[in-house]
C-alpha cells in the first residue's frame, strides 16, 4: 500500500476484465456506483471517483501469460485523507496472493 495517493494515476492489474468487474464491489464497499462500458462512478461522499479501464495486451514472461487491464483513477472533491481512507480499503480487496 502506498502512503498517499495522487487525485489521478494509472495502474496496469493483472486480471480480466471479468475478473475485475467481480472483485470491484467488495474493493468499494458500500459506496454507491454505476458502471458502464469499461468504466465506473464511485461516489464516495464528499466527492467522487471515476475508474476507466482497457484491456492491453498480457504480459508475457518465458510460457508464462499474464492478462494485463491498464485501469485509471481519477478522484474528485476528495482530500488527501479522503483518498487514502477509500484506497486503504480498494487495495486490501484487490491483492492477490503469492507463493
Amino acid at each position: 500500500m502506498q502512503s498517499s495517493y495522487a487525485e489521478t494515476f494509472e495502474r496496469d492489474m493483472g486480471c480480466t476484465e471479468a475478473e475485475w468487474l467481480g472483485w470491484l464491489p467488495a474493493a468499494i464497499g458500500s459506496c454507491p456506483w454505476q458502471a458502464g462500458s469499461g468504466s465506473a462512478r464511485v461516489d464516495i461522499a464528499p466527492g467522487a471517483l471515476q475508474l476507466r479501464w482497457q484491456v492491453m495486451p498480457p504480459r508475457v514472461i518465458a510460457l508464462m501469460r499474464m492478462p494485463v487491464l491498464r485501469v485509471s483513477f481519477a478522484f474528485s472533491e476528495l482530500d488527501a485523507t479522503q483518498r487514502f481512507a477509500f484506497m486503504k480499503r480498494f487495495d486490501l480487496y484487490m491483492q492477490r496472493g503469492g507463493g
